[in-house]
């Protein structure tokens, strides 16, 4: 801590020389209309504003030579030489075709979000991100964006490692993400422990680099019709940056309180952990007719934080030594552009890599267990799992006009490869003799999809007809590499130990069959070894129609045919009226669809699971296994949905209201199953034979039924064009249903082991029931300051204490309850964020906290969590607050 505030002094000591210049005008569009809100700045410095209510505009520049820029979204940017003049007024046109901006849930050009017919929110990455201390995008999310969740896991494999989010509280696999409007493949990694996103894949948002981020579109509708698969809760549209003649970056350094309150029994080890360190930079050069190349590079590295239970306070209980956040190195590299290839044609390209090293606090083994070789590890040990996780991505593309038509070919490939070490640990049936270090395997997925997309609007059918047709091809390949012999292998009394009395004397050798395996994550073995392909071809079609200046309507269409099981056909209806220029009413109506990933269908290990803090020795079976057949899981097939939404748009000058309910039904949601033990009259036998003692299964177990709410207000007042208050109100209302649970047969009799009460929860739990989030920003010259107040509603968990007694719970069905009565509630919190900092001439100096007043979820009984831990991974976390200095650069 002493560090960063000598930092922060330092930072503080930097003082540059103002100009004196001022320049003032009005911003208009085409049709004389003043535009509020427009960006007003001085090329390669921090100096800009915002036009007002009226389109008026004040700024200060240094010299005659200073380049203003003018741009909002939408808008072709203007770039003008100050020169001695005092005034300046400006008049900005909508994007030409070739170069509009994508907005997500329309493909008619230049329409903005709040003429959608949809939700959908446009998120102003380079603005939050020198406002606010969050450093990744999944963070800057989960508070920008009211409906999106997502936070860090503990004792969760590799969930400690690639964060599961969530949007409307559905799965991580049901949003689809694209960049730059181009489909983004997903993670390799499944989820298989924790509270969020169990049993579902999703994408690597953190991928990213936040630097090289412009802004962020979410559309909250399905869109399936549209976009595909995976599209069933929306779709996150990460656009990046194309600025040319400007240097940018920042370096931030943070640290965590370790300190919770008083009243958590938390076995405290240091005052601050968790020390963040970020380093970014992004350059774009200009070349050609219009051409650019923008590049990214971000380096982050963040510790581990620890905040296990004190062991006097749960005498006799199991509890984790290490508790909390993985440790992470990241590298990164993104680029973007685009060139002109002819009069009528658009060359563009973008893609980077990730690679990043992580370190993840695994469950305890104590001294006296079967677990442990005491020769090794006299005190127990605290195994640690490691991965390297390399994320790969390229795109390129042509845009081109024939004739009335907009046409663009592209192909975007992916893969992301997530390879396992596990260290500090030991394989216990080696005894002595076995090494503590050891590459567990691991697995990848590769995406690659060519796309073709033609646009034409028909200015002269009503106010406008515009028409999207397409045809996509998708190439998906899933694999899993095992690792070394030693990570897997159980060796059964191959080695052998001197057993000693008291006095040293050898009185036999300890040749006991211990479990195999390295502690901690057992490796993938030879057994386990897929590699699986399938395709996907596609064919589309987006109609869009002004009927009227204020009446519209827009239908999609769009047939998948995929090689493993076959053909969907989905449809989409939408429509928005003004009411008058201020007023809009807007609906919609769609079906969805999403495909098993390769990883739900073919994912099978060997593991350690921990129930009640007992190791268990579990498998998950592949989906098309024999095991899997006798237990009667059926083929996994599609999951369906129907969605409704209707909502409101309100935009006066400096207020912007929308409001939005939605209705989402999902059919044959492919979840984990419980474990069924080796005990069970069908499969037991088997599950001996392969030295286990319990397996779980993907399957299509539940249909469910969310609905909700979503309300974004935005408010900015400007005073004498020196002061400026920008206010923000974002609030999610979310309530899932379990509708059915489907089972055959064979599974008659065990519907609380098959998808039981702890699971029904954890999908639940998907996100909070409420999270309002209310924000205000003031600045006045160089001083600028955000604080922001979020409020998390309340969730429950099902922990491991069975008291015999049913639950009762209008949220699952009827006597699929099973026997776990006892509740993990963690009520509604509240954390507040706090930034202040002020813009010399070139840099921008800002210091806060996130989560000020340490605010932490409701305390359990670590012995009963999933996590091991006194929480789960609910609402804000658990590591307490975050203290940060950012020094941001332009030149």
């Amino acid at each position: 801590m002493k560090k960063l505030t000598l930092l922060m002094m330092a930072l503080s000591l930097f003082v540059f020389a103002q100009g004196q210049n001022v320049l003032k005008g009005k911003v208009t569009d085409n049709t004389g209309s003043p535009m509020f809100g427009a960006s007003v700045y001085e090329k390669g410095t921090t100096n800009g504003t915002t036009t007002d209510f009226d389109g008026n505009y004040s700024i200060s520049y240094s010299s005659a030579e200073a380049i203003i820029v003018f741009s909002t979204i939408g808008y072709d940017k203007i770039q003008m030489k100050a020169g001695t003049q005092t005034e300046l007024n400006v008049t900005m046109k909508q994007g030409v075709e070739i170069e509009a901006v994508e907005i997500v849930g329309s493909r008619k050009l230049n329409r903005t979000s709040t003429e959608t017919p949809v939700a959908v929110d446009i998120i102003d990455t380079k603005h939050l991100v020198s406002i606010s201390g969050q450093l990744d995008v999944n963070q800057l999310l989960q508070y920008a964006a009211p409906s999106f969740n997502s936070n860090k896991q503990s004792g969760a494999d590799g969930a400690d490692h690639i964060d599961p989010a969530t949007l409307r509280g559905l799965g991580p696999d049901q949003t689809l993400v694209l960049i730059n409007g181009k489909r983004r493949h997903q993670s390799s990694l499944i989820n298989i422990f924790g509270t969020r996103g169990r049993g579902n894949t999703g994408t690597d948002l953190n991928a990213i680099p936040v630097s090289s981020i412009d802004h962020i579109e979410v559309l909250r509708d399905g869109a399936s019709a549209q976009y595909g698969s995976d599209a069933i809760a929306g779709v996150i549209n990460i656009v990046l940056k194309k600025d040319v003649g400007e240097f940018t970056g920042a370096l931030s350094l943070g640290v965590r309180n370790a300190n919770p309150p008083s009243e958590f029994d938390v076995k405290s080890t240091k005052d601050y952990d968790g020390e963040t360190r970020q380093l970014s930079g992004n350059y774009g050069v200009g070349f050609g007719a219009g051409g650019y190349l923008n590049m990214t590079m971000d380096y982050l590295k963040s510790d581990h934080t620890n905040r296990p239970a004190d062991p006097a306070k749960y005498p006799g209980d199991i509890y984790r030594n290490q508790f909390g956040d993985a440790a992470r190195e990241d590298f990164a590299f993104y680029l973007n552009g685009e060139s002109k290839a002819g009069e009528n044609t658009n060359i563009y390209f973008f893609g980077g890599f990730n690679h990043r090293f992580t370190d993840a606090f695994a469950w305890t083994r104590g001294a006296d267990e079967d677990r442990n070789i005491p020769e090794i590890y006299p005190n127990g040990f605290d195994p640690r799992i490691q991965s390297v996780i390399s994320d790969k991505s390229f795109s390129i593309g042509a845009k081109s006009k024939v004739k009335n038509w907009t046409m663009d070919v592209n192909n975007t490939i992916g893969a992301n490869k997530f390879h396992f070490y596990v260290d500090e640990t030991l394989n216990a049936s080696m005894l002595q003799k076995s090494p503590t270090y050891f590459d567990a395997g691991g697995f990848q997925l590769l995406q690659n999809t060519t796309n073709i997309t033609m646009s034409r609007l028909y200015g002269d059918i009503l106010e406008g007809l515009n028409v999207a047709i397409g045809a996509e091809n998708r190439i998906e390949n899933y694999q899993i590499f095992a690792g070394e012999e030693g990570s897997y292998a159980n060796y059964g009394g191959q080695y052998y130990t001197d057993v000693t009395d008291s006095l040293g004397n050898v009185i036999g050798q300890d040749s006991s069959l211990r479990p195999g395996g390295s502690q901690g994550f057992p490796g993938f073995q030879p057994s386990n070894v897929v590699n699986e392909s399938r395709t996907n071809i596609a064919a589309y079609a987006d109609l869009e129609l002004d009927i009227t200046k204020k009446f519209m309507i827009s239908l999609a269409g769009r047939f998948e045919n995929y090689s493993d099981f076959g053909s969907t056909v989905n449809g989409k209806f939408a429509t928005r009226y003004k009411i008058s220029n201020a007023f809009s009413i807007r609906a919609s109506a769609s079906t969805g669809f999403r495909a098993p990933s390769l990883a739900q269908l073919y994912y099978n290990t060997t593991f350690t699971d921990f129930v009640a803090g007992v190791a268990t020795d579990k498998i998950i079976a592949k989906n098309n296994s024999p095991i899997t057949r006798t237990l009667g899981i059926p083929e996994l097939k599609q999951e369906k949905s129907l969605n409704l939404a209707g909502g409101i748009t309100a935009k006066f000058k400096a207020l912007t209201l929308t409001v939005d309910g939605y209705y989402i039904k999902i059919d044959d949601r492919i979840v984990l199953t419980g474990a069924f033990y080796s005990d069970d009259p069908d499969i037991g036998a088997d599950l001996q034979k392969l030295n286990v003692q319990a397996a779980q299964f993907f399957t299509n177990a539940v249909n469910t039924t969310t609905t909700g709410v979503d309300a974004v207000l935005s408010y900015l007042h400007v005073i004498n064009n020196k002061h400026e208050l920008r206010f923000s109100l974002a609030a999610n209302f979310n309530d899932m249903k379990i509708d059915d649970i489907n089972t055959n047969e064979k599974l008659a009799g065990k519907e609380g082991t098959y998808f039981g009460i702890r699971e029904q929860y954890f999908l639940l739990a998907s996100a909070p029931k409420s999270k309002i989030s209310l924000g205000l920003e003031y600045s006045t010259g160089k001083f600028f300051s955000n604080i922001r107040l979020t409020s998390f509603g309340a969730v429950d968990l099902i922990n491991f204490y069975d008291n015999g007694d049913n639950i009762v719970d209008e949220n699952v069905p009827d006597g699929s309850g099973g026997t776990y009565s006892e509740l993990d509630h963690y009520d509604a919190k509240s954390t507040l964020d706090v930034t202040v900092g002020y813009k010399f001439k070139n840099l921008i100096l800002s210091i806060g906290a996130a989560n000020i007043l340490n605010a932490y979820p409701d305390q359990q009984n670590p012995g009963y969590t999933e996590s091991g831990g006194l929480w789960d991974a609910v609402q804000m976390g658990f590591s307490g607050p975050f203290y940060f200095a950012k020094l941001g650069f332009k030149f």
